[in-house]
């Protein structure tokens, strides 16, 4: 059998040659730590790389080069100078991460070419990465990118198509569904921003993504017109030109763009270019791949403070038995603020509204900034303020230096909708001044992370997910989308969701109503998110009366942590079910969530170290399938030798909280 396993392995790898017709003029390879997973380097008249695990094609024969306006092309006829390898296995500190640390363990190829450049290949367990790095003296203007990624079957794939703007083709507020289609179906006139999910068969799945982007364009990815059976890399271009427009006036679409992605030093490193492997779904849903690949952290971290945030704008402003007027108003806060101060919530959040739409240093008459945070103190609570980029960014210093010194503790920031290299530069440029003033940083309307949880930890989550805010005004699947996401956004690092409605519906009694918003699926599919999904920073976003009436299930979401020790993805599929269990410290946090699919699982507790543990579970009611709010708590005795049979409800989930037996 190891014999026969050997001829195949030979044939394959052959095979990698042959499908793209490449003679082998100068072949390199590099190996995983563990062996299975080879990255392929061939250097003919241009430099092509490709991926094997085990006996899998995972990307064939693919060219890479990187041209400069000068009308010089890195990767073109290619003389190689020099390579080196090196193994590195260590540990990297992640104290505001999914896990206390990141094991960080490749075989690395470094490969020295004329010309100033060298490219950087990486392979690891779990996936393969490369990056060009240049030396070239003085400035330069990158004209092109070519990433491509073949594949060597019409595979299905996994991917959100990018909705731009009507005013810039290249701006979007990179919120997508995903279609699941073969690469062969994938819209030519349509492009796709990442990560990117490949599904090879036999359970096995790849996914493409970047990571380290600064100072540089986002990578989008368009159909090989020519072959149909991959991607090839398009850039939105330097902007030149912009106008004020869209959202409020907050917004600034281009109206010209450069015939060049960058102005850059002609001495720097790339983003990386990454694909991920997994033999199971499961793993993509806890990888680490962006994290591994991001510049290391830069800042002071001693200051940030993760938690929960009590939030105005999904619930509208909505509560009621009160003796006031309810809206964007002091008195208002002030209920938002002990609703946040009686419940442990660390933060509340004034998001649109509070000041003039594009002069962030006019409050409205009927908001008294330093009244409220003076008030929010007394109760332990944190003051977040939401901003438009453009009014930010034009007043940036004297926006941040004011507020922190009014006691502020950040800022959401929103409507960006691109990710051009000089919107790259903004998101660093914002959270290097914030982070100067000791302010956290909340993206929305923005491009998905690549690795700024490491890099610039202050960005304490953001967006680039279609979150709980669509089912205000959309009637799509959202409970197919809530459990496709911990195996694709979340790849690109932590995801500001924004969930906690209590007002909850089945697939046949849900409407969108924009003032009184519902979710789809149950109370405990919601409550599941709080373990689910990634956040340092988490929203509750219904509004502070329903929470009232929901006490049970607020107590339940305000014990679980935002930040943990240690994540295990205990089982999942994409697009169907997902169940991951978290650590911190002595207790651990289960969380358990599914499509419009009704099913019966076993939860096996084998993570759990020895010992006796009491677990307060919420479930979904025996009526959760009509009514979507019907839950039931209940405590339970257990340990690692458990299997415990869960029921799910269509759209529906099942949480828990597991402590040490007293």
């Amino acid at each position: 059998m190891k014999l026969f396993n050997q001829i195949i392995y030979c044939i394959l790898t052959s095979a990698l040659f042959i499908s793209s017709g490449i003679a082998d003029d100068q072949s390199l390879w590099l190996e995983s730590p563990d062996g299975k997973l080879k990255i392929g380097v061939n250097l003919g008249e241009s430099i092509q790389w490709s991926i094997q695990h085990e006996y899998d094609i995972v990307l064939d024969w693919s060219a890479i080069s990187l041209s400069i306006k000068n009308g010089s092309v890195l990767g073109q006829n290619p003389r190689l100078l020099g390579s080196e390898k090196e193994s590195v296995d260590e540990f990297l500190p992640s104290p505001l991460y999914k896990k206390r640390e990141v094991t960080d363990r490749y075989n690395a190829l470094t490969l020295s070419f004329a010309g100033n450049f060298s490219l950087i290949f990486r392979a690891y367990n779990e996936g393969a990465a490369y990056r060009f790095v240049t030396s070239i003296p003085g400035d330069i203007h990158v004209a092109w990118e070519s990433c491509n990624f073949n594949l060597a079957e019409n595979h299905r794939i996994i991917a959100p198509y990018l909705e731009p703007h009507a005013q810039d083709i290249y701006s979007s507020s990179f919120e997508s569904l995903y279609q699941y289609i073969r690469i062969s179906d994938f819209d030519m006139e349509k492009l796709s921003y990442m990560p990117v999910v490949i599904d090879l068969g036999n359970g096995k799945k790849a996914a493409i993504m970047e990571a380290d982007l600064e100072d540089y364009p986002g990578l989008f990815l368009k159909l090989n017109s020519e072959t149909r059976r991959g991607f090839v890399s398009d850039f939105a271009r330097y902007p030149l030109e912009e106008k004020q427009g869209g959202h409020n006036n907050l917004q600034a679409f281009v109206t010209e763009r450069a015939d060049y992605i960058a102005r850059s030093r002609g001495t720097r490193t790339f983003p990386w270019r990454a694909v991920v492997v997994s033999t199971q779904d499961s793993q993509l849903a806890d990888n680490d791949m962006a994290y591994k690949l991001a510049a290391p952290t830069r800042i002071d971290t001693s200051w940030i403070k993760p938690g929960k945030l009590a939030w105005d704008w999904w619930n509208d402003w909505n509560i009621s038995r009160v003796d006031f007027p309810a809206g964007i108003n002091n008195s208002t806060y002030k209920y938002y603020i002990d609703f946040a101060s009686t419940n442990g919530i660390e933060y509340i959040l004034l998001d649109e509204g509070w000041s003039e739409s594009t002069d962030l240093m006019k409050q409205i008459p009927e908001i008294d900034l330093k009244e409220l945070v003076a008030y929010a103190e007394e109760r332990n609570v944190g003051i977040i303020l939401w901003a438009g980029w453009l009014p930010l960014n034009r007043r940036m210093d004297e926006v941040m230096s004011h507020y922190a010194a009014l006691g502020i503790k950040g800022f959401k920031v929103d409507f960006m909708d691109r990710n051009d290299q000089e919107m790259v530069r903004f998101y660093y440029r914002t959270a290097e001044t914030a982070a100067r003033h000791k302010l956290l940083i909340d993206y929305h309307g923005a491009y998905p992370p690549t690795g700024w949880m490491r890099t610039l930890p202050n960005i304490i989550t953001s967006e680039g997910v279609r979150g709980l805010e669509y089912q205000k005004w959309e009637s799509v699947d959202a409970p197919r989308h809530n459990v496709s996401i911990p195996f694709i956004r979340m790849l690109a690092g932590p995801m500001d969701y924004t969930p906690g409605a209590m007002k909850n519906a089945n697939r046949q009694n849900f409407r969108p109503i924009f003032s009184a918003p519902m979710s789809q699926g149950t109370r405990c599919h919601q409550i599941a998110m709080y373990v689910v999904y990634e956040s340092p920073l988490v929203m509750l976003a219904d509004n502070p009366t329903n929470y009232l009436r929901e006490q049970e299930s607020v107590n339940f979401i305000t014990a679980i942590p935002t930040v943990f020790d240690q994540t295990i993805a205990l089982d999942g599929k994409i697009g169907e079910y997902v169940a991951i269990a978290r650590r911190k410290g002595d207790n651990w946090y289960v969380g358990v969530m599914t499509d419009w699919t009704a099913r019966e699982m076993k939860l096996d507790f084998s993570f759990l170290p020895e010992g006796e543990y009491d677990a307060v579970i919420f479930e979904d009611g025996v009526n959760a399938y009509r009514e979507g709010s019907d839950y039931a708590r209940r405590t339970l005795a257990v340990d690692k030798g458990v299997i415990l049979p869960v029921r799910l409800a269509p759209g529906g989930g099942w949480a828990a909280i597991i402590q040490p037996a007293r």
